[in-house]
Order: structure tokens, then sequence, then C-alpha cells
């Protein structure tokens, strides 16, 4: 835990560090230089076939990012992956499994699963949508294992991987933090890029978490309530946080967004954040007072085993362009008449 928490600091304060061309920044940039090139040459390998690229025999969507830290990815794969449902798709997800300590990959991923093996996000992916998934570190693996299982499955949602080569895909999406960008614009380590920025000119659309640019899909979130961990029937209005105390407990890529999001509530928060993907114990979760315990719904999925009465979390649900939803769906048709199987 010690060292967890070291090296979330560490990754905090470089993400604030990233955000300007600083003297520290830009003495780094040999170094980012230096990986840029790692990248060009691994590209290249895939782009002369030393590496392997393979196809799925379904469209493949990749949701991705092209900065370190977190953006909103799981959001968006939750809310593309009902809206291909409600448009007569057959989606499939398949995902990393980040944070997940199972022996054996890939895992079929169910609403019960155990997200201590196959990873709080994955978890709550499956909870949200009802679709079948496979995670593993070899997406492609993944992606095969779930069709064997799910032969009827038409489209594969793919959460995170980007820059997952090995994996041919159909339509990247981009998803893009509204208040960091981009930072700095440096690769790592000088800057928070994975690749460098002009890659988001290649990639299909842009969804921006937040206020969007020109040529960018503008993400939002929506909540009206709190549910109960122990019991997900009872619910409370958000305007009853205002003026409560309570304590919040986040656990994601960016919790200073839930902790803003409460205090706009009205709610007296006394905050406690932990490493992303944060396995929880028992001793997390105890406080001296009797105050409320608020968290996301990330954190949920991995906290009821300890829960009590008093820990609730807030379901959030993001909210697209109609427009954007059209844009898909053509593009899934576009590829459908260049040989992916989709219907």
């Amino acid at each position: 835990m010690l060292f967890k928490r070291l090296k979330q600091k560490i990754e905090r304060k470089l993400l604030h560090l990233w955000q300007e061309k600083t003297g520290l920044t830009k003495s780094l940039r040999p170094l980012s230089w230096l990986y840029c090139t790692i990248i060009f040459f691994r590209k290249l390998a895939y782009r002369l076939n030393f590496k392997k690229t393979e196809k799925l025999p379904v469209a493949v969507i990749v949701v991705g990012n092209l900065t370190v830290g977190g953006t909103g990815k799981t959001p968006l794969v939750i809310w593309l992956a009902n809206f291909l449902k409600d448009n007569g798709f057959k989606p499939g997800i398949i995902s990393r499994g980040y944070g997940g300590k199972a022996r054996h990959w890939p895992q079929q991923v169910r609403p019960d699963s155990d997200p201590y093996a196959a990873g709080d996000e994955s978890v709550l992916i499956a909870r949200r949508t009802h679709c079948p998934m496979a995670v593993g570190p070899e997406r492609i693996v993944a992606g095969k294992e779930l069709l064997h299982y799910h032969p009827d499955c038409n489209v594969i949602i793919s959460d995170d991987g980007l820059q997952h080569l090995a994996l041919d895909r159909d339509i990247e999406i981009v998803v893009v933090d509204g208040e960091r960008r981009f930072g700095n614009e440096y690769c790592l380590p000088a800057g928070p890029l994975r690749e460098p920025v002009k890659r988001i000119s290649k990639v299909d659309f842009v969804v921006t978490n937040g206020v969007a640019a020109k040529d960018e899909y503008a993400m939002k979130y929506s909540a009206s309530h709190y549910n109960n961990i122990l019991d997900e029937s009872k619910s409370k209005p958000l305007e009853d946080l205002k003026g409560k105390a309570i304590h919040a407990v986040a656990g994601i890529g960016n919790p200073d967004r839930f902790f803003k999001k409460l205090k706009g509530l009205g709610a007296k928060i006394i905050p406690h954040d932990f490493p992303d993907h944060h396995m929880y114990e028992e001793d997390d979760l105890k406080f001296e007072d009797k105050n409320d315990v608020v968290m996301t719904e990330k954190d949920a999925v991995k906290c009821k085993r300890y829960a009590d009465k008093k820990h609730w979390f807030i379901p959030i649900t993001a909210e697209l362009q109609d427009k954007f939803g059209q844009a898909i769906l053509k593009k899934l048709k576009e590829t459908e008449s260049n040989g992916s199987k989709t219907t």
C-alpha cells in the first residue's frame, strides 16, 4: 500500500508538471525523442509485416486515448455498447482487464464476476451493458475467445488498445480530457503523450470529456441520484447531499473531478483518494464517525464485500450528441461494404 501511495503521488505530480513547458520538462525532451523513435520503428515493423496484425471476422471499434491518466473511456464504451444494441447490433467488448489478478487469460466477464480477478472497469462495463465481454493482455486472443463463445456477436468494442497494434481495427475513437487536453504536448517522459499529438488527425472520431473543440464530439455526464451499495434499490436524489458531511472515496484516474462534483452539489466532503484501480481492503473504508461514505460506481464494484448501510455510490451516464451516433452507424455501414461482417 505504501508503494502504491508513493506511485500515486508521483503520477499526480507528473500530471500536473506535464501541463506546462518548463525547464524540467524541456530537459527531458531527448528522452521523449528516444521514446518517439521507438514508437516509430514499432509501427514500421507492423507496416512492413515484421510484426503481425490480425483481423477479426467482425468490425472492431477501438476506444482509446493519447495521454496517460483517465480521460473517460469507460463511460463512452458503456454508451457505445448500449447505443449499438438499441440499433440492432450484437456487440461484444474486449479489454485489458487492468488491475485484475486472474491466473489465466483471457477471462470471460459477467456482471457477477469478481473485480479482483477480472478488473474493476471490466465488471462495471459488464454490469452496465450486459454484453459478452472478454479481457486479457492480448486483445486479439480475447477477441477470438469472445467470438468462440458468442458467435452471434457482430461488432467488437475494444476498451483501450489504441496502441495495441496487433489488433486490426475498422474504427478508432480517441477520448480527450477536456480540462487537461494534451498537456504540454510532449511525449513521455517529458509530457503525458503516449504518441505524438499528430496521431489525433488519423483517428476516425475525437470525443471530448467536457468542452469540445472544432471537429470533436462533446461528452457530458449526467447523474440524478446515489444508490446504496448493499441494496441498489435504495436511492436518494443528489440534492440530499447539500450541506451533508460525507466521506468521499475515489480510486480513479482523476479523483479531483469526482470531488469537485460533490462540492458542486453542496456536500461537505472529507476526501479519500486512492490509486487508480485500487483493490480495497476493509480498513480503507473504516472511519471513526458515522458519516455516510459516497464513492464512484467503479469503486463500488470492489467495495460491496466490505460495505454496510452507510456506503453509497453515484452512477453516471454518458451523454453524446445524436450526430455522433449517426456518424458511428454510417462508418459501420462503410466497413460492412468493405468486407467486415456486421450483420
